[in-house]
């Protein structure tokens, strides 16, 4: 069903359908990489657009624990903007995200064996689309697979809606949003570091410059 509001402002707008405080959410990053040491804070120069708004901060933490914050909000009844790059082992005519979805090695006689931080340092992977987490499925506790919600339409995925399998989830997922009271006291007092600036051409500023 299709619905249109005329005559309204955007803070009206946000007022109606949003009005959410969102400076009570932050931004966490899994970035392993040398130059960026976990429980430290980062911008990216150039990354703010946006004349007097909200300064660019992520947090670098594991992969554990930003899963873990991912599952406390969603366990809450509230979606997880993420950042991931969603090119890699992707199916979007079925919904699918999996490592395993295709078997390059067996194809092509190669292996691309390359760690997350080695992707990152010599960008064959990056931070490329902006999708929600609506779901985790969890077995004894742990995550196995998640529920993606897709900004492509209906005509994409499964209704717009892929599956994500966890080891995707760990290679591929680089950025969530969460409110900041799923924050431990360690990482709330990490999340007021002032940040270390990175070069407008980091991979973490790439959803910015890719757009």
């Amino acid at each position: 069903m299709f619905h249109r509001e005329q005559g309204i402002t955007a803070q009206a707008f946000y007022k109606k359908y949003v009005g959410l405080d969102l400076d009570d959410y932050v931004s966490i990053i899994n970035a392993p990489t040398e130059d960026k040491p976990f429980g430290k804070t980062y911008t990216v120069q150039c990354l703010g657009n946006v004349v007097g708004g909200k300064p660019i901060k992520y947090l670098n933490v594991d992969m554990e624990t930003l899963k873990a914050l991912a599952i406390h909000q969603i366990k809450d009844n509230e979606s997880v903007w993420f950042g991931c790059d969603v090119g890699q082992y992707s199916n979007r005519d079925h919904g699918i995200m999996d490592t395993r979805l295709f078997n390059y090695e067996k194809t092509f006689g190669t292996s691309f064996g390359m760690t997350k931080a080695e992707r990152l340092d010599y960008m064959g992977s990056c931070l490329t689309h902006a999708m929600v987490l609506t779901g985790v499925n969890l077995v004894d506790g742990k995550p196995n697979r998640w529920k993606v919600e897709n900004s492509w339409g209906d005509k994409v995925g499964k209704k717009g809606y892929f599956v994500m399998s966890d080891e995707w989830m760990s290679e591929f997922t680089y950025q969530v949003v969460v409110h900041k009271k799923y924050l431990s006291e360690n990482l709330q007092v990490a999340l007021e570091q002032e940040p270390i600036e990175l070069k407008p051409w980091d991979p973490m500023g790439a959803l910015a410059y890719m757009k």
